[in-house]
């Protein structure tokens, strides 16, 4: 099996990463790619309490697990399938379960600090940021952490205050200067999302 298309897509939390990574997904047959959360990479945090695990700086490096994302990376790179873990943001851990993915022609790593640890940038051919307004980023996590994840409005601000907010100008938005795309407005951009559509298009021709 010839190397997969490893594609990097970052930016702050709510900017629209998973609207690109899917706006992709509809111009390829979906058997051709794979799909990998960063966030499904924090660490398993079982031997903690539940009040420390709720203290977790989870915008920080630290919060994932890299070696083991990029580890599964090489493995689909070598045509070796992994089991993705996934995580549950109610009991702030990891699920027994996984999620087997096996190895495609392409491989979308999306989350917020892709572009922040060198070894993994280095495997990325196509490393994109998505930039999004503050102010419409806070109000989507917002919606999300209501809706999803079992949050009440004050934590949510609280954490966007006191940590997400600083997290995000200290490592995600410094990682811009890595991006071999930047796009403005996250999924509404059609016309960057065209040029990586191409982009992509190019790089498995030329594997042909």
């Amino acid at each position: 099996m010839k190397r997969p298309v490893i594609i990097g897509i970052t930016g702050g939390t709510g900017s629209g990463k998973s609207t690109i990574a899917k706006e992709i997904c509809k111009s390829f047959d979906g058997n051709c790619i794979a799909m990998i959360e960063q966030d499904c990479y924090y660490k398993d945090q079982s031997h903690l309490t539940m009040e420390d695990r709720v203290k977790t700086n989870y915008d920080h490096p630290y919060a994932f697990d890299t070696a083991l994302l990029v580890n599964h990376l090489k493995s689909l790179i070598d045509g070796k399938a992994i089991e993705k873990p996934q995580y549950d943001f109610e009991v702030h851990n990891r699920k027994k379960e996984t999620i087997l993915v096996e190895p495609r022609e392409i491989v979308i790593v999306e989350g917020i600090l892709v572009l922040e640890d060198e070894s993994l940038r280095d495997m990325l051919d196509i490393k994109i940021y998505v930039d999004t307004d503050a102010d419409v980023r806070f109000i989507r996590r917002l919606v999300r952490d209501l809706n999803e994840r079992g949050r009440t409005v004050d934590s949510v601000i609280t954490q966007y205050l006191t940590v997400v907010k600083q997290m995000h100008e200290q490592f995600t938005e410094n990682t811009k200067k890595y991006a071999d795309i930047i796009i403005p407005e996250g999924g509404h951009n059609k016309v960057a999302i065209e040029v990586i559509k191409g982009n992509i298009h190019q790089i498995l021709a030329r594997q042909e």
